[in-house]
């Protein structure tokens, strides 16, 4: 039996199966995704969601799903089920599934009568194609497998209108057909391993419903295009390929490709298997750059998120070189101190005070994982220098060391640390000023800077910078630390302190160079530790404050509020393990483990075989955000890392 694995009970549950979703990617931005029984429940699922250079170079659903018939005795056997207005699934092809696997690929199991029917699909690694093999297993007579593509072509954040604009034309190729609604878009080749009949016959599909989308407030119903279909017989042993993808293929390599591209992937065996797998998936490379997708389905790329994520996703994987070209890549889009936030060149914005200091945390880990201190100077230590004079002299967002050595920051509409939400142009979580992880961070980059340059005997470095790290200490302790409650402001700003009980104060521990002594340490970690621990992240805001919102969910507006307000996110996991086996030792791995093991089971959980953004603050601590998160993942291979090499 596979690792993850459902059987008929839970999967014609559709409460049960529809909250289960699949990711599939490849190395270059695309992917396809749904639920294991391969209804589509939000707009951002499809088989074939590829990046569109001539559109927006955003992601977009080219094809959205298949319609399956197999047809035996002049019987028609409906294996497909989407959900239309009113919740109504139609056809319901789900009652005749028997079995799920997800190892290594994803594997669907349907008994209809005497017949025994598998559909298997695997995304190819290095290009924009997903592979989709049909096997016979049995059936007493031949059979006839009908296939309809229904095609969406449009942005994923978007949803699909009929329109007379359509282009209806196809062009036949070999063992198939290829389409391209719109101009400007990629066509799509679809190709079959076995020679089809196709049947032309352009029409359009209304008022498909996505329940996710309307949980989530947003427009949920959307018109799909079926151009015509497929039809191929089958006797019993027989497997077909299918091939969807932006170029025409040889059909006949089809089955040679399949198995191929299973052989490629790490078996999803196991729950450390599972995260490593999960982790390859937030790897792009595109035109000659590396970079890190922040989480699937809706991230694109985020500065915070890579540097974050960076050494949790390549290093514990041995992957050193993806480590050097994600650096390479963000380090050519840095300006003036600043990396982007989100997006990429003209559409890049710089709204982040963190992301620069996070880049010198990464190297920090890379440091400590792989022992290659002598050679990140000599690498990395012009831009290092360039972040250091940016926020000393000041730089975009009011962001600047103040004579105290510590770094304010704020603009107003701006929320510019990783508490980042805002609405109607005011952020929920305001931190204008001088924040706690910031100031943590930027003490720990500066001190680690120093040891680097002094090691490369950078003398005119250390000259400049040697007297700060002392003063930044001080001031650190002296402006967020709290007497009366025994734990660091979240954020300062004038005579305002903010002593809400937050999960940003545990970087002042978790650091490799904290400016705290260790009686404060101690305090800080136990202080969070019994207020903001869950089994699935820290809560972004303690249950005694009466702001707390244990629950994300409802609209965009209601979720936001709550998003760091008392949600629990995964990531935070590392900087707490970082802090508790720093003054725990040996002794502090159990507790620590306990956490680390406890997401065993969210394997067959949301994003089955990862681990999803966020999870309520609340018990039973459900899932919530997007299915699979970089930094979710990454943060929990350093961890086991932590665990076994500390």
């Amino acid at each position: 039996m596979s690792y993850i694995h459902f059987d008929k009970t839970q999967l014609i549950n559709l409460q049960y199966s529809l909250s289960k979703e699949l990711l599939r990617t490849n190395r270059a931005g695309s992917y396809a995704s749904s639920t294991i029984i391969n209804t589509n429940t939000r707009k951002y699922h499809g088989l074939l969601i590829v990046p569109q250079p001539l559109i927006d170079d955003k992601n977009h659903v080219l094809l959205s799903t298949l319609d399956e018939t197999i047809t035996s005795n002049n019987y028609d056997f409906h294996i497909s089920a989407r959900m239309f207005a009113g919740g109504v699934i139609f056809p319901k092809g789900h009652k005749y599934i028997r079995d799920f696997e997800s190892d290594p690929n994803p594997k669907i199991t349907y008994r209809l009568g005497q017949i025994v029917f598998v559909k298997e699909f695997i995304f190819s690694k290095n290009e924009d194609r997903i592979l989709i093999r049909y096997t016979l297993e049995d059936a007493q007579n031949k059979v006839t497998l009908k296939i309809s593509p229904f095609l969406a072509y449009r942005n994923t954040h978007s949803l699909s209108t009929a329109s007379t604009w359509v282009d209806t034309r196809y062009r036949e190729i070999k063992n198939g057909i290829s389409w391209q609604m719109y101009k400007g878009y990629s066509r799509v080749y679809m190709q079959f391993s076995s020679k089809p009949k196709y049947t032309h016959v352009p029409d359009w599909h209304y008022n498909i419903e996505y329940i996710r989308e309307q949980e989530r407030g947003y427009p949920f119903t959307e018109d799909l295009y079926v151009p015509g279909h497929f039809e191929v017989e089958m006797k019993k042993g027989d497997s077909i390929v299918i091939s969807a993808g932006l170029k025409e293929e040889t059909p006949s390599y089809f089955k040679r490709q399949f198995s191929a591209e299973i052989k490629k992937r790490i078996p999803r065996n196991s729950f450390e298997n599972c995260l490593l797998n999960a982790a390859e998936e937030f790897i792009v490379k595109q035109d000659n750059k590396t970079m890190i997708m922040a989480g699937y389905p809706w991230f694109g790329r985020w500065g915070r998120d890579t540097f974050i994520s960076l050494p949790g996703l390549t290093l514990t994987r041995n992957d050193e070189k993806s480590f050097k070209e994600v650096l390479k890549t963000m380090i050519r889009q840095m300006k003036d101190g600043l990396f982007p936030n989100v997006g990429h060149g003209k559409d890049a914005s710089f709204d982040s005070v963190d992301s620069s200091l996070w880049f010198f945390w990464a190297l920090h880990q890379y440091s400590i994982m792989k022992g290659k201190t002598n050679t990140i100077w000599r690498d990395y230590g012009k831009p290092m220098k360039q972040i250091l004079n940016a926020f000393k002299r000041g730089t975009h967002h009011n962001i600047k060391m103040h004579d105290n050595g510590l770094i304010w920051a704020g603009e107003k509409g701006k929320a510019l640390t990783w508490m980042d939400t805002v609405i109607n142009g005011k952020p929920t979580t305001p931190r204008t000023g001088y924040a706690v992880e910031v100031n943590a961070l930027w003490y720990n980059a500066l001190v680690f800077s120093l040891e680097l340059a002094e090691k490369a005997n950078d003398t005119t470095f250390v000259s400049k910078w040697k007297k700060w790290p002392e003063i930044i200490k001080d001031n650190f302790n002296k402006v967020f630390w709290n007497n009366e409650t025994g734990y660091l402001a979240d954020y300062v700003d004038g005579d305002y302190k903010d002593m809400a009980m937050r999960p940003n104060q545990i970087f002042a521990v978790a650091v490799p160079y904290s400016p705290l002594d260790k009686t404060r340490q101690t305090m800080v970690v136990e202080m969070v530790k019994n207020e903001l621990l869950t089994p699935r992240g820290l809560r972004t805001l303690s249950p005694k404050n009466p702001s707390y919102k244990g629950t994300y969910k409802g609209d965009e507006v209601s979720r936001d509020l709550s998003y760091h307000q008392g949600v629990a996110w995964p990531w935070l996991l590392g900087a707490f393990a970082d802090a508790y086996l720093r003054l725990h030792g040996d002794e502090g791995k159990a507790l620590i483990k306990e956490h680390y093991t406890a997401f065993e089971e969210e394997m067959s959980e949301a994003g089955i075989g990862t681990v999803s953004e966020i999870y309520n603050g609340d018990p039973p601590f459900a899932a919530g955000g997007a299915i699979s998160q970089a930094w979710s993942v990454a943060e929990l291979l350093r961890i086991k890392w932590m665990l076994d090499n500390k």
